[in-house]
């Protein structure tokens, strides 16, 4: 489990997905400033971790595109603590992972879509598509704003 933990208990956590290769230049602007980058698989490319890592310390998930030798390293799923709270991610949401016990977030991929709803106290984002979004929804990024065991979410529409 990778551990944050900050003294005044506030965390900005980036959450990007589904890169597949491409990292837009307005992504990177809008995951500046972040305590930890959280990257939810489909990211084609090591290089992808590499920029992000120069914004701010970033894990990954493998998705289920990410191919070779570079990807087999990163595991499907991953549990992070920030100050208070567990965040779970996984490139693919599915029923089993809902029944997490402890877990206040659940960030995942995939879709493409942004998404944020909260079930029975735990919340379920999809940051969208940094770089191939779908329906019509702008590529995007998104925001998780941790106070103590508070979190708001913020979707972050980029230029295309």
């Amino acid at each position: 489990m990778k551990t944050v933990i900050n003294a005044n208990n506030r965390y900005t956590i980036g959450l990007i997905s589904d890169t597949h290769g491409e990292l837009p230049l307005s992504a990177l602007s809008a995951l500046t400033g972040c305590d930890l980058i959280i990257h939810a698989g489909d990211i084609d490319s090591p290089e992808v971790l590499d920029r992000l890592k120069e914004i701010a310390p970033t894990v990954a998930v493998r998705g289920n595109m990410d191919q070779g030798a570079w990807a087999q390293s990163l595991p499907e799923s991953r549990m992070i603590q920030v100050g208070d709270v567990v965040i779970l991610a996984r490139h693919i949401l599915t029923g089993e992972q809902r029944e997490k016990e402890g877990v206040r977030a659940f960030v995942y991929g995939h879709t493409h879509r942004p998404d944020a709803t909260e079930e029975s106290g735990t919340l379920y984002v999809n940051p969208g598509s940094a770089s191939s979004p779908r329906n019509h929804h702008p590529p995007s990024v998104a925001k998780l704003h941790v106070n103590g065991k508070d979190i708001q979410v913020e979707h972050v529409p980029l230029d295309e």
